[in-house]
């Protein structure tokens, strides 16, 4: 029997729609309506098989419009087992003007497959990333992005494992089922290099970062593929070491300077800037006597320094997309290990043809 209830007017006919001062309930529409609260929430969860007349299922549809009623999610996610929301942990995301980019793709990427980001920043603190992941499992997340805010190996805290997750710009060593999207140091490494081969640099120094890290081995590595590319030897001579900041690379200046080299690939972009005024208190200009490439692309450094230092970005927001793709399913690890994500080199000014190439 299809359900024909008595039509007792429009929605917009009933007293007290507007000016409300608590949320609408599913028996206000029902009344609005004229019919049962049964039936209501037959059209509200949009129930197959449910046999409502168009006329009836088109006013209800009017006073949930006109009332503005809101749907109890949390009541629907106890029902199905599951909402749509996706949650991301992060230790420092958030406030990391470049890392944040994280968070700007995944919620891009979840908001295309209709799900919203619930978003939690630790600042690495363990009991309070305790506590959100937990808050999260309460709200029924389809699942959980764990993020770090710089490329790193990681434990995956046992709460995480109950639900689904994934690993955003980090792994976990002990764990190679774990999924993770990480950004390929290696791929970003060589083609840092390969911008200064392609202007016929040839004598290329690596100043590489004192901490120990997956960059600084896969950008190392990078460095050395490159070479081996073009033929041409590795040497380990021209492989400095400074702290990855402004200072370090301000301080490598003077070693660099003895290795009579046309070009140098910084570890970062923040090393890259500390360079570029050494150079310059040593009366050298970039690019006509040495160039210069970082890595990173932070936008507030690499586009306005001067001239704008040629670089290689990291994938943030690509990361962040990854990671919700692979979270639903979308996008499936083709074997063990983190997939690693392409850093794109953006060329800018630093670099010129080498005059004796």
């Amino acid at each position: 029997m299809i359900s024909q209830e008595k039509n007792s007017g429009s929605a917009a006919d009933v007293p007290g729609i507007t000016d409300r001062a608590h949320p609408v309930t599913l028996r206000e529409v029902a009344e609005a309506a004229g019919v049962s609260t049964a039936t209501v929430s037959l059209v509200i969860n949009k129930k197959k098989n449910a046999r409502i007349a168009a006329d009836t299922r088109k006013r209800v549809q009017e006073a949930i419009r006109q009332l503005g009623y809101r749907p109890n999610a949390m009541a629907k996610n106890l029902v199905s087992g599951t909402s749509k929301f996706i949650g991301l942990v992060a230790d420092g995301v958030a406030t990391t003007p470049f890392a944040g980019q994280i968070i700007h793709g995944a919620q891009d990427e979840a908001w295309k497959h209709g799900y919203a980001l619930l978003i939690a920043n630790t600042e690495g603190n363990v009991d309070l990333e305790k506590d959100a992941i937990a808050m999260m499992l309460e709200y029924k997340v389809r699942g959980i992005l764990y993020s770090t805010w710089f490329h790193r190996a990681t434990e995956v805290p046992e709460t995480l494992r109950e639900s689904d997750f994934v690993l955003v710009n980090c792994f976990s060593p002990d764990s190679l089922t774990s999924r993770a999207v990480v950004p390929d140091e290696a791929q970003g490494g060589k083609s840092a290099t390969e911008i200064l081969l392609r202007g016929g640099h040839r004598r290329i120094a690596f100043i590489n970062t004192t901490t120990p890290a997956p960059a600084k081995d896969g950008r190392l590595q990078g460095y050395r593929d490159a070479l081996e590319a073009e033929g041409i030897a590795f040497d380990p001579e021209l492989v400095l070491e400074a702290y990855p900041d402004q200072e370090g690379g301000y301080g490598a200046t003077g070693e660099l300077l003895k290795l009579n080299v046309s070009a140098v690939y910084c570890y970062n972009d923040r090393m890259a800037m500390g360079l570029y005024d050494g150079l310059r208190e040593n009366g050298l200009s970039i690019p006509e006597d040495i160039a210069v490439v970082g890595f990173d692309n932070q936008e507030v450094i690499a586009a306005h320094l001067r001239p704008p230092l040629s670089t290689v970005s990291l994938p943030h927001y690509e990361l962040g997309a990854a990671g919700v793709r692979m979270l639903l399913g979308l996008d499936l690890p083709s074997g063990e290990g983190p997939v690693k994500i392409a850093c794109p080199a953006v060329e800018r000014a630093s670099v010129a043809v080498h005059s004796a190439a």
